[in-house]
Formats: C-alpha cells, sequence, structure tokens
C-alpha cells in the first residue's frame, strides 16, 4: 500500500500543480520534501538541513507558491520572497519554479546584481508576486523605494550557511525586519551553527526541524579521492583530468588561477569556460549555459561563483586548489551527486599540504582514498577517466607552452591558500596581496549581490 508521502498526490496542492509536476515527470518526493511539505502547507515556519542537491528548492518552492496561490501582488510590493547568496543560484530558482509558478499564474521576478536594476525596478512596479533576489540588489532596490516587502507573507532563505559566509548576514536580517510581522519563514541550510543560529533564534517562530543528513557534513553517494601530485606534474595532471571523456568542474581559489588554467585549456585542445565574479552577469550566464549543454565540457571556477550551482550529470568535481574549510569542501562537493546520483570528488595536494588536506576532510566528515599520481599513468585514468589532451589549440587560442622552468608548477596552480613556500606556494609578499584581493572581492560582492 502506498503511503501519503510516497507520491505528491498524497498532499495538499493544488491541482495545477500536481498536473505539473506529472508533466515534468515528478512523481514520488525526495526525502527533503516529503518531511517538509506537510508543515510548510500548514503555514509553520521550517527549518530544513540537508546538503545542496538534495531537492530543497522544490521543498519550499511547492508550499510557497501553493500558499500565494490566488493573491495578486501591488506594484512594488511582493507577497513571497526567496533570498539566495548567488545570481547563478537566484537564476536557478527562477528557472525550477517557473513552470509551476505559470500553472498558478503567479508572476516571478528575479533581482540580482550584475543586470540592469532599472529594469528589475521595473518588473516590479509591474507587479510580482514572487521574487527570488540576493540580499545585495534587493537592499539596493528597497532604498531606491523601488521595493517594499510589507506585505511579503512567504519569506524563504536558501542556502543560509554560504549568505552568512558571504557577509550577507546584516543584509538578510534588515529583510527580515521588513517582512509582514507573523509571515511564514523557511530557512534551509546545510548547517545551522554560528550565523544560521543567530537568524534562527532572531526570526523564526516555533520552527519545526527537519534534518535529512545524519550529519550536516555528511556527503554518501561520493567517493572522494586525494591525489598527491607531484609540483612540476600538476598542471599535467590537471590537463589530462580536463580532456576526459564527460563534463568536469574545477575549484580554484582565485580569479587569475581560474583566467590562466582556463586560458591553458584551451590552448591544448580542452573546451573549457572560466566562472568567477569577476566576469559580467551576461558571460557568466552564457558560461554556464553551454556548461549546461555540453558545448563546453569544462568548467573552471572559483568558490563565490559556483555556490549553489545545480548542473545535471556531473559526476566529477575536482580541487585544484585544496580548500582549507570543512564547508567549502562540502559546499564544492555538493555539485556532484545531486538528486540521488553518484559522483566522485578529486582533491590535488602536494606533499607538504597532506596534513592540512587531511585534517580539514577530518573535521567534514569525509574519509578519502589517498593516491600518489603522475600524468599519464593508468591510476590517475582510473580514478578520474584522465586522458591525454589533443594538443590542437582552439580557435583563437595561441600554441600552449611548457613553462621555461620545469622545476616549476605551472603558474596559477599549486598557489593554493594552504601551499606552503618552497612547495608551489607563494611568497609573503604576494600572500598579502591576495588577502587584499580577497577583502576587495568580499566587499564587492556583498555590494552587489
Amino acid at each position: 500500500m502506498t503511503r501519503p508521502d510516497d507520491s505528491f498526490a498524497g498532499f495538499e496542492l493544488p491541482a495545477a500543480l500536481l498536473r505539473t509536476l506529472t508533466e515534468l515527470g515528478l512523481h514520488e518526493p525526495f526525502p527533503i520534501q516529503a518531511a517538509t511539505l506537510p508543515d510548510a502547507l500548514k503555514g509553520r515556519d521550517v527549518l530544513g538541513r540537508g546538503r545542496t542537491g538534495s531537492g530543497k528548492t522544490l521543498a519550499f518552492g511547492l508550499p510557497l507558491l501553493a500558499r500565494t496561490a490566488g493573491r495578486r501582488a501591488e506594484p512594488k510590493e511582493p507577497l513571497a520572497l526567496v533570498l539566495v547568496p548567488t545570481r547563478e543560484l537566484a537564476e536557478q530558482v527562477t528557472q525550477a519554479l517557473t513552470p509551476y509558478a505559470e500553472a498558478l499564474r503567479l508572476r516571478m521576478a528575479t533581482v540580482v546584481g550584475g543586470l540592469s536594476i532599472g529594469r528589475q525596478a521595473a518588473a516590479l512596479r509591474e507587479g510580482a508576486e514572487v521574487v527570488v533576489a540576493t540580499p545585495g540588489r534587493l537592499h539596493d532596490l528597497i532604498q531606491r523605494k523601488a521595493c517594499r516587502l510589507g506585505r511579503v507573507r512567504i519569506t524563504v532563505l536558501d542556502e543560509a550557511d554560504q549568505m552568512c559566509d558571504l557577509g550577507f548576514l546584516p543584509q538578510v536580517s534588515e529583510a527580515l525586519d521588513q517582512v509582514r510581522p507573523g509571515g511564514q519563514r523557511m530557512l534551509f541550510s546545510a548547517t545551522l551553527d554560528g550565523d544560521v543560529d543567530q537568524l534562527v533564534r532572531r526570526h523564526l517562530h516555533d520552527p519545526v526541524v527537519h534534518s535529512v543528513d545524519p550529519s550536516a557534513s555528511t556527503v554518501t553517494a561520493m567517493e572522494h579521492h586525494v591525489l598527491v601530485v607531484h609540483g612540476p606534474d600538476r598542471y599535467a595532471v590537471t590537463t589530462e583530468i580536463a580532456a576526459r571523456d564527460g563534463r568536469v568542474l574545477l575549484f580554484l581559489d582565485t580569479k587569475h588561477g581560474v583566467d590562466q588554467l582556463t586560458r591553458h585549456l584551451r590552448a591544448n585542445g580542452v573546451h573549457a569556460g572560466a566562472l568567477h565574479s569577476g566576469k559580467s552577469q551576461p558571460q557568466r550566464t552564457r558560461t554556464l549555459a553551454q556548461f549546461k549543454n555540453g558545448h563546453i565540457g569544462v568548467l573552471v571556477a572559483t568558490d563565490v561563483a559556483a555556490r549553489g550551482l545545480h548542473v545535471d550529470d556531473l559526476d566529477l568535481v575536482v580541487n585544484v586548489d585544496p580548500p582549507t574549510d570543512p564547508k567549502d569542501y562540502v559546499h564544492r562537493a555538493g555539485r556532484t551527486a545531486r538528486a540521488g546520483e553518484s559522483g566522485s570528488v578529486v582533491t590535488l595536494v602536494l606533499s607538504a599540504q597532506r596534513r592540512e588536506t587531511s585534517r580539514m576532510l577530518a573535521e567534514a566528515g569525509v574519509e578519502a582514498t589517498v593516491t600518489k599520481v603522475r600524468s599519464g599513468e593508468a591510476e590517475l585514468s582510473r580514478i578520474t577517466g584522465a586522458k591525454a589532451p589533443s594538443g590542437l589549440p582552439l580557435d583563437g587560442e595561441p600554441a600552449a607552452s611548457r613553462p621555461k622552468n620545469t622545476n616549476a608548477p605551472f603558474r596559477g596552480l599549486g598557489t593554493s591558500k594552504n601551499a606552503s613556500r618552497g612547495a608551489g606556494g607563494t611568497s609573503r609578499k604576494a600572500a598579502e596581496a591576495r588577502k587584499l584581493a580577497e577583502a576587495r572581492k568580499a566587499a564587492h560582492v556583498r555590494r552587489n549581490g
């Protein structure tokens, strides 16, 4: 006998939503959806903890739309608000919910930095029942009196821990102070500590807590590998992994490193694209679309640009620069093995980085297989699918060349924040310059969403 929570039909959802779910081939809810939908549909405050990729968008999106259906927004006064940390996640949430919103004749508006604020203000003037926003741009529109939150009855904070990590806590709190008192709040996060706990205690009323994963940092449907590489061989290993069949997402710490690696890969015949906060929003949108449709098979990105990123059939994530924070590892790893699929996470380390990386993985609750590899070896291919690149530069790219000093790692690789000097690390002056650049980047992100 089928239990009510084995099918979306068992929930009190509008018929239009059930039809749309069926048309899109969705019949059974994921665990986070089955757990939260009954309480969310009743209007309860919900605190959902689950790793990224667990199906949170529909967990909050379906009840938000169902409880907003039949109402009409006045100009500049939305009825429901979804706050997310990045532009890419805002666009993904909008895309995911649009078919259901259209079925209920609800209007949606996306409010993010990097795009015309005038057009976004115009969309709010025309009336939008549901607004999906990054905190920085929403703050700007409120300051311009182009948006008022007093009629917002339902507020969602998605990837709340990432918003706090990016410094958006003041702007998120400001928005929650302005929404309708007594309205419904739903907060979804991979972790519930620190600033997230502060948000919960201040803004949620008697929330129902649903934690799908036994641990906030448990990543179960993945294989985890640490590949110990020799400094001068690091760029060759990375290039061979990138040349594999199938999509791969490469994480680096800096925008400069992302750009340099992307140019190197393209010069070696690998179809790669760069994604970081220094790119314009149209550039970021185009690159992400090319990655999703298969026009490029390799996405080289920083953490900031890839927060909340969802790509179907992404089975390999590579930390070219190993993260130092376990939360960053969990976030990066969460780009694969989404929605019940499997995937692998590979972290490249120099010998001098092994101890710190092992400590970080332990804190993340991850057990990884450690293997020493060199470019061209069968073991590298077995773990990652690596193969030799064509070596033929893509259109507009100069031919690739090795660094003159073959004892030095490829510049831009082996310069992660936890690399020690003399083992692919940077000098003290370079480290100080990087810290200054990162501080400026964080300030830019907070201003522009």
